[in-house]
């Protein structure tokens, strides 16, 4: 096996995330920052520039986002940033409770979001699934594609990259691969 996998969930709260998740369904492939990732200063300067920038532009809407995992995965802030950005009006609820009104709001955002960017689904880095299930890196793949897109002077951290592993289970077992994921480009 191998060791990086092993190495990746050293780490509590990769470990903890991953056993509280269902099991990976077979066929099924999941990524994550490794949590040894040499980059992670670099990445927490992208987190706390992405989150500064939405209160920025959320601040008269008195929304303060803390932490992009927890803050976003439901839609609501998305909802809002994308109105006040693009001057979008979406049609879905301002406020969704339960995880169905969540995955559908979420379905219709990051449609608009793929048309204003113009972009086929195979190019997208994100899914609903993903930013339900509070993934970071998708998280910012998407809040990294607004920005450019809604905001393009404004001035991303540039080459933020991270290594990842990707998970994904086969008839045989665990199939694991390392990758190093560029977030923002070299400036």
């Amino acid at each position: 096996m191998d060791p990086d996998f092993l190495n990746a969930f050293t780490q509590p709260s990769t470990l903890d995330r991953f056993l509280t998740e269902d099991v990976i369904t077979k066929g099924e492939k999941r990524k994550l920052i490794k949590p040894t990732s040499s980059n992670k200063l670099k990445l927490e300067e992208l987190k706390l520039f992405l989150t500064e920038w939405i209160n920025r532009t959320l601040k008269e809407e008195h929304i303060v986002v803390k932490s992009l995992e927890e803050d976003l995965y439901d839609g609501l802030v998305l909802h809002h940033l994308l109105e006040n950005l693009g001057s979008l009006k979406l049609d879905v609820e301002k406020i969704a409770l339960t995880e169905k009104k969540q995955r559908k709001k979420l379905s219709v955002i990051l449609e608009v979001v793929a048309k204003c960017l113009q972009l086929e689904e195979s190019q997208l880095k994100w899914s609903v699934e993903s930013i339900l299930a509070k993934d970071l890196l998708s998280t910012l793949h998407l809040l990294v594609a607004i920005a450019k897109h809604f905001e393009p002077t404004l001035a991303l951290p540039p080459n933020i990259q991270v290594e990842t592993i990707t998970i994904e289970t086969t008839s045989s077992g665990l199939k694991t691969s390392n990758a190093v994921e560029y977030i923002t480009e070299n400036k």
